[in-house]
């Protein structure tokens, strides 16, 4: 059990946060050049980061909580971390800053002149 656990926080993560796309109309997978423009210098980073600190043998993946299964160095969960993660992300955001902006528009209907 202890090799799913960092896929099944990031399936949580993306289960908690997926229904904001929809309920929240968050609108991220709608958008799918921009979502691609967003992830794209993610994973090159961050992936680059891992790999060379994996490299250097200054970071490394407990095989015990991870599957494996390996792509250019790094564990496949590594990987569906730098897509899941920042998807989560934009999805908060795209909802949280659209309740503001809700928020902020219901005030200033209220506002007496």
């Amino acid at each position: 059990m202890d090799a799913w656990q960092y896929l099944l926080v990031l399936a949580s993560c993306a289960a908690v946060t997926l229904p904001l796309e929809f309920a929240g109309g968050a609108r991220v997978y709608r958008r799918p050049k921009a979502l691609l423009a967003t992830l794209v210098p993610v994973l090159v980073i961050f992936a680059g980061w891992d790999s060379i600190a994996v490299h250097h043998a200054e970071w490394w993946f407990s095989a015990r909580y991870t599957l494996g299964l390996r792509i250019a160095g790094l564990p496949v969960e590594e990987w569906l971390f730098f897509l899941v993660v920042p998807v989560c992300a934009l999805l908060t955001y795209e909802v949280l800053g659209r309740g503001a902006s809700v928020v902020r528009s219901r005030a200033a209907r209220r506002v007496p002149r």
